[in-house]
């Protein structure tokens, strides 16, 4: 299958994934795709969203989205998830989602504030950022577990702590005010399997 993504994006976070479960990829670096150009045109015609994570699986076919991207590797690889009918398996279910429903859309708008305001977008990105450190928060108050987010076993909600901590508010903030998210992104870097492809998309320090 082909990965089509950019080094420290968040198809870094599907590439995890992957490299967790073992299941053969190829990347494929597209760089340069949320600009008018050749890589762009090359995204659109798999994905006319042009956004990253886009897989195209071995017979063709597209997927997008890194929950649901998730969600097709466990059909295939199970153990990567709490078990079925637990709470854990609840509440690693309400995290994924929260993930893409709350934090991905204040990069959606903050990164471009151009494209949804007119007057000052600097504003829209300010705010964004702000309301971001709020949903972190939050989030350090639902980590109960060690050393991954559901005890023992690593689970492909691991996959995001890498690279969430080097996006806006950056490591040093992480380090500060969410000391056991912080852990939780070292303990995945730690991980001798997956040093190749944390290097490649710059999230080893």
């Amino acid at each position: 299958m082909k990965l089509y993504g950019a080094p420290g994006w968040g198809s870094a976070i599907s590439e995890i994934m992957l490299t967790m479960v073992g299941e053969p990829y190829q990347f494929i670096n597209i760089e340069g795709f949320d600009q008018p150009g050749p890589q762009r045109d090359r995204l659109a015609r798999l994905n006319p969203l042009c956004q990253v994570p886009t897989l195209e699986l071995d017979d063709g076919e597209i997927m997008t989205e890194s929950a649901a991207i998730a969600l097709w590797l466990l059909d295939r690889h199970p153990q990567f998830a709490p078990e079925p009918g637990s709470k854990p398996r609840q509440q690693f279910w309400r995290l994924l989602v929260w993930l893409v429903a709350n934090v991905y859309p204040t990069f959606t708008y903050g990164d471009y504030p151009e494209r949804w305001v007119a007057e000052s977008p600097a504003s829209l990105t300010d705010s964004t950022n702000r309301y971001r450190e709020t949903l972190w928060r939050w989030l350090e108050t639902q980590l109960h577990h060690a050393p991954y987010a559901f005890g023992e076993r690593l689970t492909l909600i691991d996959a995001y702590w890498p690279a969430i901590r080097i996006w806006r508010p950056r490591p040093d903030w992480f380090a500060a005010e969410t000391p056991k998210l912080n852990a939780l992104a070292d303990r995945v870097c730690e991980r001798p399997e997956l040093q190749h492809v944390l290097r490649a998309n710059k999230l080893l320090s």
